[in-house]
């Protein structure tokens, strides 16, 4: 049979498959066919990084096929512009004026992120409020002499917000913009960086708008205490589904805020959790404190991660043991970094967690042997990523070899998909052959990453 033969309706489950976007563009080429279903998978996520060569190139080109092919922009649903000239808006009007038709056309558009500092202005936001279908919205909230923050309430139905850096005028803004769109509102992210702008003043003035609210993220806000948070909880209707607090006060008390949402059953919804472990805190009653507020949580989704010192394993290991204890039958996703974790309470993770698909954890580098060991009792893992302690390699970080990381994935689950150490990640692919017996085997080898989203272990740590 040739491929032309397959029938028509399980073509788009083919092409669901293919992720690169030259590997969609070339399918296009193939017939009318493999293009009616290969240019909506093409088109219906555009994404240009920092990282990606020729960035600002591919931006140019990017604006102009949108603004000159408008059937082309009828497929975007998701657009996330995270590289972006700043000196593009002082360019030609031609130039320009493509971005902004660009925009104006894509009358599906879900979901926009735009997040480089000094790119976004007055004008892009305006063509944005004509993309009707909007629902989502990630921004650089450095605002000065860019645009013009009240433009921001004109983005009245969004179920997302994520906020980076935001400056005062548009921190300024948060109250009246989710009085109106607050009704609609499930996520809310802000990323300060050590901003002392957000504070508790102001989520307790945005708490009434946020009643809907599932998903509330705090990052950099080193202003923001277990008062602030808490009114924020209780003003919720059902309870979140998402909390981080991730740079947060050192005055944030969690025993507090423990007992106040155990009191009034606040998290009984709550799947996952994000936190960091700041320097200054006592860390035995800090743990006990998180065990504590989680105790009542179907929890599935646990990061923690240390802002500044390295704690060792011995210091951590209760608290492993506890959580395990108390949530390892959901728990999908463990996330441990700057924690070093002692095999023992790995091999407790694998084994005990038995619906465990993902897991990020420091280990040393002369522990790998042992650890693939532990691995092999996760019979769910899907992702594994290992980190070495940085601190413990101040001159030179060790490689991971290939060689060394097919040792390793050759022990795991049949189900891994991926793998990483450090900054490298791979993907698990899987090479079929028949043995001398007629018997299909199929072995396991390492292959580039080839996902246009960042690795979800790249993301734990912002602070």
């Amino acid at each position: 049979m040739q491929l032309m033969d397959l029938p028509m309706d399980i073509l788009p489950e083919v092409i669901d498959h293919i992720i690169k976007p030259q590997h969609l563009a070339s399918i296009c080429l193939v017939s009318n066919a493999f293009r009616a279903f290969a240019t909506n998978r093409l088109y219906e996520r555009v994404s240009i990084y920092a990282w990606h060569k020729e960035g600002k190139v591919k931006v140019v080109k990017l604006f102009d096929t949108l603004a000159r092919y408008a059937y082309l922009a009828l497929h975007v649903h998701r657009l996330e512009i995270r590289d972006f000239p700043k000196a593009f808006t002082n360019l030609e009007d031609d130039l320009f004026s493509h971005v902004l038709r660009g925009l104006k056309n894509c009358v599906n558009l879900r979901s926009c992120t735009w997040t480089r500092d000094g790119s976004l202005n007055s004008e892009i936001l305006l063509a944005l409020q004509r993309c009707s279908n909007l629902r989502e919205l990630e921004v650089n909230g450095h605002n000065d002499g860019n645009y013009d923050p009240r433009l921001l309430l004109g983005f009245t139905e969004l179920n997302r917000i994520s906020l980076i850096m935001p400056s005062l005028p548009v921190v300024s803004q948060l109250r009246p913009w989710l009085s109106i769109t607050g009704h609609t509102l499930r996520a809310l992210t802000l990323i300060c960086k050590a901003s002392s702008i957000v504070t508790d003043g102001t989520l307790e003035s945005i708490a009434p708008f946020l009643v809907n609210l599932e998903h509330l993220y705090l990052t950099g806000c080193p202003k923001a205490t277990h008062k602030g948070v808490w009114t924020i909880i209780s003003a919720n209707a059902q309870g979140p589904l998402g909390l981080g607090l991730e740079g947060v006060s050192p005055k944030f008390d969690m025993d507090v805020f423990a007992s106040q949402c155990i009191s009034s059953c606040a998290l009984t919804r709550l799947r996952s959790i994000t936190l960091t472990v700041h320097q200054q805190l006592p860390l035995n009653e800090w743990t006990k404190s998180v065990i504590k507020l989680l105790s009542a949580s179907p929890l599935e989704f646990f990061q923690i991660y240390s802002t500044g010192v390295f704690f060792e394993s011995p210091m951590t290991d209760i608290f492993w043991q506890q959580l395990i204890s108390a949530h390892g039958q959901r728990l999908v996703r463990f996330s441990v970094h700057r924690m070093l974790i002692d095999l023992e309470a790995i091999m407790n993770i694998c084994v005990k967690c038995i619906n465990l698909e993902q897991l990020f954890v420091v280990v040393e580098p002369e522990s790998l042997e042992n650890l693939a060991k532990c691995l092999s009792h996760a019979k769910k893992l899907r992702t594994i990523h290992i980190n070495y302690p940085l601190e413990a390699f101040m001159d030179s970080l060790p490689v991971l070899q290939p060689a060394q990381a097919s040792s390793i994935i050759e022990q795991c689950s049949p189900t891994i998909v991926q793998f990483g150490c450090n900054t490298k990640v791979w993907q698990v692919g899987r090479t079929i052959s028949v043995d001398g017996s007629g018997v299909l085997q199929a072995r396991r080898h390492l292959m580039p990453y080839e996902s246009p989203d960042v690795p979800e272990q790249f993301l734990v740590v912002r602070t």
